[in-house]
C-alpha cells in the first residue's frame, strides 16, 4: 500500500541481480552481468543494443528457455529461477506468447491450423480452438486467409498469422524477436501498428528485441544493452505515429 492507502499493482516480471555466466576461468563471460529490471502489465518496451550486448540471453531467459547462473527472476510473482524444465514449460505454455523473425509457421498446414497449434498443446477441444483461432485471426486482419498455406501468403500476412498463434492462448506477455527483421519497411510498419493496436486495446503487454530504432520508437519504453548491462532505460511519452 502507498501512503495514500492506494494499492500498487505488482510487476508482471522482475530480474534482480541477474548474470549469465558462460566458460570458467580466464575464459569466463558475462552474457549478463549484474541486471535488474522490472516490467509492469500493459508495457510496450523495446530492447536494444549491439551484438553480444547480452539483450538476447536477456530474452532467452525471460522466456524461460535458459537459467540464469546467479540472480533471480521472477514472473507472475513466480520465481522461475527455482522452477525445472517441465515447469518452465508449462510457464511457456500457459503464459508467455512467442513472435520469431523468421514467422515458424508450419508450412503444410493452413493458417488456421497454424494459429490452433498452441490450443493443441493445452488440450483445449476442437471446436473450440477453431472458434478461438478464428477470433486471433480476425484480430490480425486475416480472417479471410485462414485456409490459405504460409506459401500462399505475403511476408507481412506470415507474420500475422505468427501473431495470431501468439495471442491465441490469451498469454501475459508477449515476446518478439526482431519481429520486422524480415519484412520489407512498409510491411514491417504495420507490424508494428498492429502490435501497438494490440497493447493499446487488448492490453497486451509486449517486450520486442530490435536492432532498428524507427522500430523501437513505436514502443513507449527503450532499453538498451551494452557488454551485459542495462546501459539506459529510457520512457517515452508516445508511440511512433
Amino acid at each position: 500500500m502507498t501512503q495514500s492507502g492506494q494499492s500498487v499493482e505488482a510487476p508482471m516480471l522482475e530480474l534482480r541481480h541477474l548474470s549469465k555466466i558462460y566458460g570458467v576461468d580466464e575464459a569466463k563471460v558475462f552474457a549478463l552481468d549484474d541486471v535488474s529490471l522490472t516490467v509492469r502489465k500493459g508495457e510496450f518496451i523495446a530492447v536494444m543494443g549491439p551484438s553480444g550486448s547480452g539483450k538476447s540471453t536477456a530474452m532467452n531467459i525471460l522466456g524461460c528457455l535458459d537459467t540464469p547462473t546467479s540472480g533471480h527472476y521472477l514472473l507472475f510473482g513466480t520465481d522461475v529461477t527455482g522452477l525445472d524444465r517441465d515447469q518452465r514449460a508449462l510457464l511457456r505454455r500457459y503464459f508467455l506468447g512467442f513472435i520469431f523473425q523468421g514467422f515458424n509457421l508450419l508450412a503444410r498446414t493452413t493458417a488456421l491450423e497454424n494459429v490452433e497449434l498452441p490450443l493443441i498443446y493445452q488440450g483445449i477441444p476442437a471446436d473450440e480452438r477453431r472458434d478461438r483461432a478464428m477470433e486471433a485471426l480476425t484480430k490480425v486482419g486475416l480472417q479471410g486467409r485462414a485456409d490459405h498455406r504460409p506459401s500462399e501468403l505475403s511476408g507481412g500476412q506470415q507474420q500475422r498469422v505468427a501473431i495470431a498463434r501468439a495471442i491465441v492462448t490469451k498469454p501475459g506477455l508477449i515476446l518478439a524477436d526482431e519481429p520486422t527483421g524480415n519484412l520489407d519497411s512498409a510491411r514491417g510498419r504495420e507490424i508494428m501498428e498492429l502490435l501497438v493496436q494490440l497493447n493499446r486495446d487488448e492490453g497486451l503487454s509486449v517486450l520486442m528485441v530490435t536492432h532498428e530504432p524507427d522500430m523501437a520508437d513505436y514502443a513507449n519504453r527503450i532499453v538498451t544493452f551494452v557488454d551485459g548491462k542495462i546501459q539506459s532505460d529510457r520512457v517515452r511519452d508516445h508511440h511512433a505515429a
